[in-house]
């Protein structure tokens, strides 16, 4: 008897489901359903179709090849059929049975089942504030969503637009509204940075500042308080607990819950965060139930607590492993270290692992080095300044999570993507010291930053390097707390002598061994130079000499200009 097989859900994971158990299992009866008559697009483009990057919202729902992915292509071209605008009402967990509820005419129907897949997804946080239900609010949910937008943008409807929330979502919408259409857009986050559950302050602080070199206002620290509207019910503007901002649109962007609700009314248990529970099988406490995508929660490999991490990537790998267990040949997908990638403007946003406030969380204690160094060979034409943090626990040296920002996200990607798998085998830092990469001048470096981050975060855990971050040296500094020593050439620290006289001095590295006697032993004094290699290096001295006094500036002179531009 063939085997019967329901699927709830018809964008990332249902489809990949389905189609890799037919490739599997030619005999399967597979039926899949969905709520929405629009199937297996790519959620992920949205904002690049709202910003103009993708013309036309097909594309978003088609192959490569550019065939609409609609149900008939799934029955033309895969074997598989599928159902829109259907929607699951509850599970008979004991009598193997699915009710569903067709959306069009109220219709219910109950489909029986050998092996159920979850499939639904996650639906985004519509905050309970006055008039978030309002006609120009708007969340990034799906394809309607998304032409609707734009359709209003391009109506010449909208001047100025609020976005709530600096998460990945809000970001991308932010500079999807400035950059083609040129609304007017403020992003409210109630957290004191950008991106906060990605990136530490250092980084977000560059985002940040990214964002804003862009025409996008930030407003931090602050929640939304009410939409108003006038008597048309058209939004007017927006207040915060610190003013009142004039606005035509609302996107809300503050975080995503999953489409869990019928699967927990049959009894299947659900994590803190209200996704269901999966093993390394993406079973659910149900044996013939299975779940993954947005929905569930997945083991974070360097954390070890449960997460939720809502990206089509890992929507489509877990699709094949349930697909694979389905058929019978045991898969397992065991978690997740939450890599992640983002494009801000003409910069490129890569992570993985935990943030210096989440290993601390998790009990870690963490060390971190910064690191500034050409995505190239410093020589080669197209080079560019990246920045990398990586994150370390003090006690055991194990590799705790990576951040990297710069203006090649080929680079970006790439140095991230040479950490993030090696999570899952356990990393130290002796083993991103010798990390071998590939090595071409139009590629990396010979010692490529991967290295050098691994190079530097060694010396601060033998305490040869004795570092400060820039975000803290800056306020320091500002309050005249502290002095400098700029090891550069005299040309280059010309600039700061004059602004700062009695508080920035210049020995260039090549004269310090003669100037020591220049420099006190007793106040502290921060090292810089052109990106914190130079300065480590004068820091060495300092110590072989006994000076006790010395802090190095994480990312030198390169990581202070991109974090606070007017710092000079």
């Amino acid at each position: 008897m063939a085997k019967r097989v329901v699927i709830v859900g018809a964008v990332a994971l249902g489809p990949k489901v389905a189609c890799r158990l037919r490739r599997l299992d030619p005999e399967a009866e597979i039926t899949v359903v969905d709520r929405d008559n629009l199937i297996s697009y790519g959620g992920c483009g949205i904002p690049y179709y709202v910003g103009g990057d993708i013309a036309d919202i097909e594309g978003l729902y088609s192959t490569s090849s550019h065939v609409v992915r609609d149900p008939e292509f799934f029955r033309a071209c895969k074997g598989v059929k599928i159902i829109p605008s259907v929607e699951a009402t509850g599970i008979n967990r004991q009598e193997k049975k699915l009710d569903v509820r067709y959306l069009a005419d109220g219709k219910t129907e109950t489909l029986e089942y050998d092996k159920l897949v979850i499939a639904t997804g996650a639906t985004p946080f519509r905050p309970p504030i006055p008039g978030a239900n309002l006609p120009m609010v708007f969340t990034v949910s799906n394809l309607h969503n998304a032409q609707e937008i734009k359709e209003k943008i391009a109506d010449g409807q909208v001047g100025k637009a609020v976005v709530i929330g600096a998460g990945a979502i809000g970001i991308e919408m932010a500079e999807a509204l400035t950059d083609l259409w040129g609304v007017e857009t403020t992003i409210i986050e109630m957290a004191d940075q950008v991106l906060p559950a990605a990136l530490g302050k250092n980084m977000s602080k560059v985002v940040e500042n990214q964002l804003e070199k862009n025409g996008v206002k930030i407003i931090l620290s602050e929640r939304v308080e009410r939409i108003n509207s006038d008597e048309a019910s058209r939004v007017t503007s927006v207040e915060t607990s610190s003013g009142t901002m004039d606005c035509d649109m609302v996107v809300m962007s503050a975080g995503v819950r999953p489409n869990t609700q019928f699967a927990a009314d049959s009894g299947l248990a659900v994590g803190r965060s209200g996704a269901l529970l999966v093993d390394r099988c993406m079973k659910t406490t149900d044996p013939h139930i299975y779940a993954g995508g947005d929905c569930v929660e997945l083991r974070n490999l360097v954390s070890g607590e449960n997460m939720t991490m809502p990206l089509g990537s890992l929507a489509n790998r877990q699709g094949r492993i349930i697909a694979n267990n389905i058929h019978g040949r045991a898969s397992q997908f065991k978690g997740t270290v939450g890599t992640f990638c983002i494009k801000v403007f003409d910069m490129g946003v890569a992570t993985a692992g935990l943030t210096s406030a989440q290993a601390t969380a998790n009990g870690f204690d963490p060390v971190h080095a910064i690191v500034s160094q050409p995505d190239r060979a410093h020589f080669y034409p197209s080079a560019q300044l990246m920045f990398i943090k990586l994150i370390a626990d003090r006690k055991t040296r194990k590799i705790l999570g990576i951040e990297a920002v710069g203006g090649q996200g080929d680079a970006i990607k790439a140095r991230v993507d040479a950490i993030a798998p090696l999570f899952q085998v356990g990393l130290d830092v002796d083993d991103v010291c010798v990390l071998e990469t590939g090595y071409a001048p139009p590629f990396a470096s010979a010692m490529d930053i991967i290295n050098n981050a691994g190079n530097a975060l060694d010396n601060i855990l033998e305490n040869l390097n004795k570092p400060i971050d820039v975000i803290d040296f800056v306020e320091k500094f500002k309050n005249d707390e502290i002095r400098v020593l700029d090891v550069r050439d005299t040309i280059e620290a010309e600039p700061f002598v004059e602004k700062y006289p009695d508080r920035w001095l210049n020995i260039p590295q090549s004269e310090l061994r003669e100037r020591l006697n220049d420099v006190s032993r007793e106040e502290p004094i921060c090292l810089v130079c052109g990106t914190g290699a130079r300065s480590y290096e004068c820091q060495t001295i300092f110590i072989q000499n006994g000076f006790t006094n010395t802090i190095n500036i994480q990312g030198g002179h390169a990581m202070i200009r991109i974090i606070d531009p007017e710092f000079i």
